[in-house]
């Protein structure tokens, strides 16, 4: 839950350059040497880099000790694990994907999908790399 909530929580921002401590840069740069346009932003007790790296948008997000807290990337439903796509086009078969994105940290791999027809929108999480499970509904008006 932590990692979602930090994935999607408003992040407070700097004008101009965001002044980011040396534990943080280091493990950033010994982890993702060759990452490409780099961009932070410091929460209230972590930071979010921004960045391209091997051609994918990847947001990595750091305590202020250094710590690698968590990765998440958007994703095709092509990179989904091939019992999560099966069980995706079987169970919402009728829905369209308006939104998908992974979470890897020290506990594994989380999938998130937004899927949506005319009445609804769902949120699903995976997190056993086989099965959703609802996270979130909202009727559409």
């Amino acid at each position: 839950m932590l990692t979602l909530a930090i994935a999607v929580s408003t992040l407070s921002a700097f004008a101009g350059e965001v002044e980011v401590n040396q534990k943080v840069l280091n493990a950033f740069n010994n982890e993702f040497k060759t990452a490409k346009e780099v961009e932070w932003t410091v929460g209230t007790d972590y930071y979010r880099a921004t960045f391209t790296y091997n051609e994918k948008h990847v947001y990595a997000y750091y305590g202020v000790d250094g710590e690698l807290l968590s990765l998440s990337r958007f994703i095709s439903p092509d990179d989904l694990p091939l019992a999560l796509q099966s069980n995706l086009k079987k169970t919402y078969g009728e829905f369209w994907i308006s939104d998908l994105f992974e979470v890897a940290n020290n506990e594994g791999t989380t999938y998130y999908v937004t899927v949506e027809d005319a009445d609804a929108k769902i949120v699903l999480k995976a997190s056993d790399g086989k099965s959703w499970s609802s996270y979130k509904k909202v009727k559409k008006s």
